[in-house]
């Protein structure tokens, strides 16, 4: 797999019937290896180890409806109180950030309305956060810490 613009961390990877499948500890189960999941693991460890955000209150490929559809997001950080924080939509490394991965989060975050938005191909990372101020998204210039997003109770 490609090298990321994250730290390199250690993963669990088997090969079955031909294929990798990277073992996913917050789904608790082996998902198939692709290289969107391989951003995915690297970016949720990433929050995990290196920005505090705690393990228990990430949801991977939460399901919800949107226009009747059935989506799933990549990465969904809730804060203590079970409220949605933060949101991250991964993409391939080969995969380029464009408008439209903007578009694809901004209309999964009609159903979420969360603070923190990140969109990440593993290569580059993006983050916004909502100005209340202003009632729009501004770009900041790194990814915040767990106590950022959830200020200590």
């Amino acid at each position: 797999m490609q090298t990321l613009n994250l730290p390199t961390y250690s993963f669990t990877i088997k090969s079955e019937q031909g294929r990798s499948h990277i073992f996913d500890a917050f789904r608790k189960k082996y998902v198939v290896l692709t290289p969107e999941e391989w951003v995915r693991q690297h970016f949720l460890q990433y929050l995990v180890q290196d920005k505090g955000f705690p393990a228990s209150l990430i949801a991977v490929e939460k399901e919800f409806s949107f226009n009747r559809m059935k989506k799933r997001t990549d990465i969904l950080v809730h804060n203590r109180q079970g409220g949605p924080v933060f949101l991250v939509e991964c993409k391939s490394p080969s995969v380029p950030i464009t408008r439209e991965v903007f578009v694809q989060i901004g209309l999964y975050n009609l159903s979420y309305k969360v603070p923190w938005l990140v969109v990440t191909n593993g290569i580059k990372h993006y983050c916004c956060r909502l100005n209340e101020d202003l009632g729009e998204y501004e770009f900041t210039d790194r990814l915040p810490e767990w106590g950022e997003v959830q200020p200590p109770s």
